[in-house]
């Protein structure tokens, strides 16, 4: 699209949905409230998700975001690896939501810091065989998740992976039947709980209902780690990405959709239990497992926005991911980010908020 054409079908997508798994997300509060589908109605256009409304000729634009007309809100270990092999993207928002990142271990076991970890044989998903035959390898989610995390608890005590014994678990059959169990860490929790490994890494809802089931404990809770960057991984921060043509000839849309999307942040905001039961929809857990994967007033801040503290968060995962294999190649991180589209839906917004209270008043 290199020519503003019409747009009749507005493509997101988000890391939940279906019950797949996933994480609190704006977009996917706006999508269930019907703020997204009211805001386009009018213009005949048509907003659809690629979890639950694509076929698989287009899922895959979750990984790589080749389809102009998408807006994703998602894993970084999706999107810094597609921007590395090429993919017309621009980097329009980040959001920080800490996700219940942990380091599990067997009752007992006589890890209960970081500094504890020093010596012991730590989890680490092998590559999937799909990602490696199609150089894809920030697919393998649970895996650089994993070295993330570790690598994260580990520098909050000045330790390195070197300092560990880490060690491969799993299949690389992206289809086993473990692997796809508690939103792809079942074969992280079941290793653990089988004794070959001393602790394993996970993150989320669904990861949590997981350890409960096999009677897991958390030794560690990355979330109350002292410091942010200790504990950025895929998700931390999160990336909003759209296609650089979106940008350009559909300003306006992209800016639409943003709005709707601060303002079910704003409604989530004096709403708690109205999230929680959204996320038990999106992310496939039950209320328990929300309740302990996301906690301390998440609800507060889940709109996206380029912060100087976010952008260097997330430099810092592109630094990680360059050094550890996961880019093909290195790119210009500043020339990706544009603030345009965040700051007009901004503005936008409090214009809204202001009606809101004029009619309110009246």
């Amino acid at each position: 699209m290199s020519a503003k054409t019409h747009v009749d079908t507005l493509w997101f997508t988000r890391c939940a949905g279906g019950g797949r798994g996933g994480v609190p997300t704006a977009s996917g509060i706006a999508y269930k409230l019907g703020y997204l589908t009211e805001e386009f109605k009018d213009d005949g256009i048509k907003l659809l998700t690629l979890q639950e409304d694509a076929g698989p000729e287009l899922q895959h634009n979750h990984y790589d975001h080749q389809l102009p007309t998408l807006i994703r809100e998602g894993g970084n270990l999706f999107a810094i690896p597609a921007k590395a092999q090429g993919a017309k993207t621009r980097l329009i928002g980040l959001t920080w939501i800490d996700e219940a990142q942990s380091i599990l271990v067997r009752p007992g076991s006589d890890i209960r810091s970081p500094k504890d970890l020093k010596g012991k044989r730590l989890g680490l998903p092998v590559l999937r065989a799909t990602d490696i035959a199609e150089n894809k390898r920030g697919r393998s989610i649970t895996r650089y998740g994993s070295l993330s995390g570790y690598h994260g608890a580990l520098a909050s005590v000045g330790l390195t992976l070197s300092d560990v014994k880490l060690t491969e678990i799993g299949t690389a059959d992206p289809e086993a039947g473990a692997g796809r169990r508690f939103a792809g860490w079942g074969e992280s929790l079941e290793a653990l709980a089988r004794g070959e490994v001393d602790a394993t890494y996970v993150k989320g809802a669904a990861a949590q209902d997981g350890a409960r089931q096999l009677g897991l404990e958390v030794a560690i809770d990355l979330d109350r780690l002292p410091e942010r960057r200790f504990r950025v991984n895929n998700g931390t921060p999160r990336p909003v990405t759209v296609h650089e043509d979106f940008l350009e000839n559909h300003f306006d849309l992209l800016v639409r959709f943003l709005t709707q999307t601060l303002r079910a942040a704003e409604w989530a905001k004096t709403n708690l239990a109205g999230v929680s039961q959204i996320l038990q929809d999106e992310t496939g857990a039950t209320a328990e497992g929300v309740a302990a994967a996301y906690r301390d007033g998440f609800h507060l801040t889940l709109a996206p926005d380029l912060s100087q503290e976010r952008l260097d968060l997330f430099r810092q995962q592109k630094e990680f991911l360059l050094s550890h294999g996961v880019l093909d190649r290195d790119f210009d991180y500043d020339a990706w980010v544009d603030f345009r589209p965040l700051e007009e839906a901004n503005r936008r917004l409090q214009e809204i908020l202001k009606g809101e209270l004029r009619s309110a008043a009246e």
